[in-house]
């Protein structure tokens, strides 16, 4: 089922929540939400799914104006970051619990119910569970319950608002593969809201960034990344270093140092103040100071694995400076703590402030 969200507005007294949101997902998608801790991402989930209501706007699914029906009536599944499990119920009955309340009308026959429960239960890999209760599964199994309970009415949209913030690291990371392996074997229309990057990285076919109850940028993971289009994705997402500075005849200009820009950038960049994002393993190290756009001290040295993660406080930058570099290449330039260094950018992401 396709969705369409057209200029939804969202206040709670004074606050506007949402911003004329504009959407569109198609048949099969999974979208992640992702933003900060209050920047509307829950608000538009829980009035996609019928919960809360718009003060303005529309919402379709495959063409039909569902903006004034029921969560029931416009048949989603919402899965919650806590489960939201019936303690007293064993695994079977929470999940068949959505069949068995359905109308008269449209309730399977217990021997339907049985298979279907027992179909989504070999589905999340819990059927040898299926008598046991909630208090005796871990957390990552009873998130796969809460998904399979929602699946068992066959929603034609998946909601799950942050389903895996409870559980630890390692059962995340565990679980979002599974739930991305899932997906595509059901081919159901799903919005994931997540505050966690990595997460909606690897998940998600396409990403929407949420700031202040506006949208940021909507793509695929790649360009979330590697080609971010505000500055508020590129301080967002991924790690990144800050640099204030202005365009000059084709440099940019941070304090002392002027870093010769490539001919596409500088055409982006060519008055006003400048700010300039760079990622930790984007910048090279150097004892030369040609075409640097900072020089530091290097304060912390740290090696685990591949990578070396070096720390460096330079008066052209506000927060420490982090530089990212193999193990091979820090052995070859045999860095130590306190000496001074100079940063050379491979790559910038540069916004623009023009001067009033």
């Amino acid at each position: 089922m396709s969705v369409v969200i057209e200029n939804l507005n969202k206040h709670f007294g004074k606050y506007q929540a949402l911003h004329n949101i504009n959407l569109s997902l198609e048949k099969g998608e999974l979208i992640s939400l992702l933003g900060p801790s209050g920047c509307g991402k829950t608000s538009l989930l829980r009035i996609i799914a019928g919960l809360d209501t718009s003060d303005t706007g529309k919402i379709f699914f495959s063409g039909k104006d569902v903006t004034h029906l029921n969560a029931a009536e416009r048949k989603v599944g919402f899965v919650f970051q806590h489960y939201a499990l019936f303690r007293h119920m064993t695994i079977f009955d929470n999940v068949a619990f959505g069949l068995n309340v359905q109308p008269r009308s449209k309730r399977l026959n217990k021997q339907e119910i049985l298979q279907r429960v027992m179909e989504l239960l070999k589905l999340v890999k819990l059927e040898h569970l299926a008598h046991s209760f909630p208090d005796q599964l871990s957390g990552g199994q009873r998130q796969r319950v809460a998904l399979a309970r929602a699946l068992a009415v066959k929603p034609e949209v998946l909601l799950l608002d942050e389903p895996f913030g409870a559980l630890d690291a390692q059962v995340r990371k565990t679980l979002r593969r599974w739930l991305k392996t899932l997906h595509k074997e059901l081919n159901i229309t799903s919005i994931f809201v997540t505050h966690d990057q990595e997460e909606a990285l690897e998940v998600s076919d396409r990403i929407v960034v949420i700031n202040h109850g506006k949208i940021e940028q909507v793509d695929i993971p790649q360009n979330i990344y590697y080609a971010p289009q505000t500055e508020f994705v590129s301080g967002f997402v991924g790690d990144t270093n800050k640099f204030q500075g202005y365009v000059e005849e084709n440099n940019l200009v941070v304090g002392e140092f002027a870093h010769k820009l490539a001919d596409h950038s500088s055409e982006k960049a060519n008055s006003g103040n400048i700010t300039a994002y760079v990622r930790p393993y984007e910048l090279t190290l150097s004892r030369s100071a040609e075409n640097a756009l900072a020089k530091g001290k290097i304060s912390h040295i740290h090696s685990i694995g591949f990578l070396t993660r070096i720390e460096i406080h330079s008066e052209q930058s506000e927060d420490p400076i982090e530089v990212l570099l193999t193990k091979d290449a820090f052995q070859r330039g045999n860095y130590q703590i306190n000496e001074e260094v100079f940063l050379i950018p491979d790559n910038l992401s540069l916004f623009q402030h023009l001067n009033v």
